[in-house]
This record gives structure tokens, C-alpha cells and sequence, in this order.
């Protein structure tokens, strides 16, 4: 099976109106941050997404919005 991409992902997803979730580490990987910002982020009030199991989810377009809506405290 070939590997995708988020935005591959996305796009297959879309059409059933389904977001593809991110773990931490995946968030890490696409903000180039550590496991410790990720924590402080979610601290602040980064949106989860509930689970049903143990570990984070996170959705891309929630976690974007958040991150605009702090922009303008940190300028």
C-alpha cells in the first residue's frame, strides 16, 4: 500500500465530510515543534478531538483556526 499524504488524505476523506485526525507527533512533525510546545499549546486551549481510545487527536482546520486567533495576542 502506498503512503499518502495529509493532503491526499483530505481530499479521498472530504467528499464524506470526514477530517482526517493528527496524533501529537504528527503535529509535531508538520509545526517542526517539540512534544513540551505541543503540551503548552493544548494548556492554552488547543482543541482536542475526543477519542475513544488513549492519545491526542487533533484536527488540522480547528488547531489553524486556534493558531490564527492567537496571532493577533502575540503581536
Amino acid at each position: 500500500m502506498a503512503t499518502q499524504t495529509l493532503a491526499e488524505r483530505t481530499e479521498i476523506l472530504r467528499p464524506a465530510g470526514i477530517t482526517p485526525l493528527l496524533t501529537t507527533s504528527q503535529l509535531m512533525a508538520l509545526y517542526g515543534v517539540s512534544n513540551w510546545t505541543v503540551n503548552e499549546w493544548v494548556k492554552g486551549g488547543c482543541p482536542l478531538e475526543p477519542t475513544a481510545f488513549r492519545g491526542r487527536r487533533f484536527d488540522l482546520d480547528k488547531v489553524r483556526d486556534w493558531m490564527a486567533e492567537q496571532a493577533p495576542a502575540a503581536a
